[in-house]
């Protein structure tokens, strides 16, 4: 004879929206559990004596009910579906006992067998929700579901017309170059898409990644001189999408920081173009915290500055007030400005800034090649023509560069 746990589970997705949800249990299973069922739209009810901060938190936002007591009978009344996560199994077993006779499915935390239901491994994409159960496995159901979600994302589950063809363009910032660190949702856009105009600092690994139908436009090849190019990359961008092509942008760190992405936005606004913005892990913050160095630390600083060194300071276009900034105590980091550091540098120091401030040059952030160059203001010119040091490099100026190296200054 076969006992009822012996039997596989019937899967079904379960429609919880607006429906009374109740969750037994205030603890850290609790916590996980709660924000898929508010994201399912259920009408969630907490009983507990206590609850962790991040549910009592959800209270605050008025996202769920916490009913500041232990289990009584009538909770279970009314309720669609019920998830006993207590640490006390004869709380557990009272409130299964109780389901069972109001005919609600339960979810037990302490022993999956004596529920009538079980937590899958849930996972959402492309509209399609994924959900596994491995035979009381979580990590095992976890793994299978995330192998699932990302053969969705990149296209190698779902057929090609499946994904979203839908003519526009899409901006994607690829992050600072390891292609790790590009976004779910940008590595998705480029994917879906029929043209990719890639920068040369874009994470050249993903375009090897691409279908084989794909046109791939390398934005070093087109005309020179950065208007040019820019006026370039536009017109090409707006030409393919208005012949029914999904383009994406793609381009290094994030669209919007030095990027001149917004110039593109403008274009495809007035060509009537569909535009979407995705955005990139920015440089000037996440290649200094790969390297391990803080743009901010409590005690320290309380400001970071990010500006373009493409100009020398004394360049009648530039406009970063160098005087101002140097008056300031923060970190300063400074993007595209190898060639014009020894003028920065001067000019801080000029502004009041002190020649034996720290300085760390991180080259080829995130890169397999990467490293960091230690230098003060005061000998920073010299450290780079000593160091060989070659763009691209993100330059980080202030106390900040002695926390993570104090043996060095």
């Amino acid at each position: 004879m076969y006992g009822v746990s012996d039997f596989p589970p019937y899967p079904s997705g379960l429609r919880l929206g607006g429906r009374r949800v109740l969750v037994v249990g205030g603890g850290h299973v609790a916590q996980r559990r709660v924000p898929q069922l508010i994201a399912v739209g259920a009408d969630v009810h907490v009983v507990s004596p206590v609850v962790t901060p991040a549910i009592e938190g959800l209270v605050g936002s008025d996202e769920i009910t916490w009913h500041e007591r232990g289990f009584q009978d009538a909770d279970v009344e009314g309720a669609w579906y019920v998830i006993a996560v207590t640490d006390d199994r004869a709380v557990n077993d009272h409130v299964s006992a109780l389901c069972e006779e109001h005919r609600v499915f339960c979810v037990r935390s302490d022993d999956a067998t004596l529920g009538t239901a079980w937590t899958p491994a849930i996972g959402r994409e492309a509209g399609i929700t994924v959900a596994v159960v491995g035979n009381r496995d979580p990590r095992r159901s976890a793994l299978v579901r995330d192998e699932i979600v990302a053969g969705l994302r990149d296209g190698t589950i779902a057929a090609p017309h499946h994904r979203d063809r839908a003519a526009g363009v899409v901006l994607v910032g690829g992050g600072p170059g390891d292609p790790d660190l590009i976004s779910i949702a940008g590595r998705k856009a480029l994917m879906e898409a029929d043209v990719v105009v890639a920068d040369r600092l874009a994470p050249r690994e993903l375009l090897g990644e691409l279908p084989s139908d794909v046109e791939l436009i390398d934005v070093a090849k087109l005309p020179r001189g950065r208007s040019a190019m820019q006026e370039e990359i536009n017109r090409v961008i707006v030409e393919r999408a208005l012949a029914g092509k999904r383009v994406v942008r793609f381009k290094g760190g994030d669209n919007f920081v030095f990027g001149r992405g917004y110039e593109e936005v403008i274009a495809c606004r007035e060509a009537g173009v569909p535009v979407t913005v995705i955005p990139g892990l920015t440089s000037p913050v996440s290649v200094p915290g790969i390297a391990g160095i803080p743009v901010t630390h409590r005690g320290v600083t309380h400001e970071f500055t990010v500006v373009s060194g493409h100009l020398p300071p004394e360049h009648p276009e530039s406009l970063v007030d160098y005087e101002a900034l140097a008056r300031m105590q923060g970190t300063v980091v400074v993007m595209m400005g190898v060639e014009n550091a020894p003028r920065i540098a001067e000019a801080l120091v000029a502004g009041g800034r002190d020649a034996d401030l720290p300085v760390a040059v991180i080259c080829d952030g995130t890169m397999p090649t990467q490293r960091t160059v230690l230098a003060t203001l005061g000998n920073l010119a010299e450290r780079l023509v000593q160091e060989s040091v070659k763009p691209p490099a993100i330059i980080v100026i202030g106390d900040v560069v002695r926390v993570a190296h104090p043996d060095a200054f």
